[in-house]
């Protein structure tokens, strides 16, 4: 199946559902990057400042950091509330696949500069499932106590929106 860019409309309701995904206690973060510098990096910290438990997931790195990394969603024991996704949108789908298989139904596909982590494939897949992915959104901009630039950002986005096309 060709996978497609996800649309950059947002989805009704997101924002509130992206409040309660903060709310979670255990996270697996898929696209856990190796390079300290890497924006998993980051946003990993910012989780665990939040005091959400994050589970690495990375396929081939058993350990970065000292850190327990799992290859798969459904590897990870005992099981995450969540799943924060920053992959390729061409590798969307499996993961969508293997968060849904290990039962979870927060499901984050991170957006920030460029096209992000969803495809049209896995959003579909997730809504067969019943689940109602967040999408099209970088945390930092629903965070209270993020940076500036992201409540800037986050204000602008909601102020486009809420005007309509």
């Amino acid at each position: 199946m060709a996978l497609e860019s996800a649309t950059s409309t947002p989805v009704p309701g997101q924002d509130s559902r992206a409040r309660e995904f903060l709310t979670s206690k255990r996270i697996a973060l898929v696209g856990f990057s190796r390079n300290p510098k890497d924006f998993s990096r980051v946003i990993d910290r910012e989780f665990r400042r939040l005091d959400i438990e994050v589970v690495p997931v990375h396929p081939s790195a058993p350990e970065v950091d000292g850190r327990r990394c799992f290859p798969r969603v459904t590897d990870i024991t005992p099981p995450v509330d969540g799943a924060f996704i920053l992959v390729p949108a061409a590798k969307a789908e499996a993961v969508a696949l293997d968060c849904l298989d290990a039962g979870v139904r927060r499901i984050w596909f991170h957006r920030g500069g460029g096209p992000g982590s969803a495809s049209s494939a896995a959003l579909a897949l997730c809504s067969q499932r019943g689940v109602r992915p967040i999408s099209d959104l970088c945390p930092f901009m629903v965070i209270s106590d993020a940076g500036w630039p992201h409540r800037l950002h986050g204000w602008l986005r909601r102020r486009k929106h809420s005007k309509g096309p």
